[in-house]
């Protein structure tokens, strides 16, 4: 039951990141329409956009994370620390082990939307 709770989390965040990328790429569209349609602004609007890579490099970060967090809780049990329970570092490697199956899933689909890419006729 944990696991498949963990692992909604982590389609819910790739989900998210996704709705995010399509937003962003949305307002990109339109501020070209406009910019072609209207002219050039006389006033530059300036409003933070994540890059894909961005994305990708905090998605990148928080599995390292997750990874880092049950290493220590391993070497914490491991040690005998009082605190630590098994159930406790089972979750974190089950946490770790969705959230960087997840993050080779993804760098799959990008290798291979770009391979597809790089072998279009021109």
């Amino acid at each position: 039951m944990v696991q498949r709770a963990d692992i909604n989390s982590v389609l819910s965040d790739i989900r998210s990141l996704r709705s995010q990328m399509m937003q962003n790429q949305q307002i990109q569209q339109d501020q070209s329409v406009r910019g072609r349609i209207d002219g050039p602004r006389q006033v530059q609007e300036t409003q933070e956009t994540s890059s894909f890579s961005d994305m990708l490099g905090k998605a990148v970060n928080n599995v390292n994370d997750l990874q880092q967090t049950t290493s220590e809780l391993r070497t914490a049990y491991d040690m005998g620390d009082p605190n630590v329970d098994i159930t406790k570092v089972m979750i974190a490697a089950q946490k770790s082990s969705v959230s960087f199956e997840a993050l080779t899933q993804v760098r799959n689909r990008v290798v291979r939307a770009y391979e597809d890419i790089m072998n279009m006729p021109i």
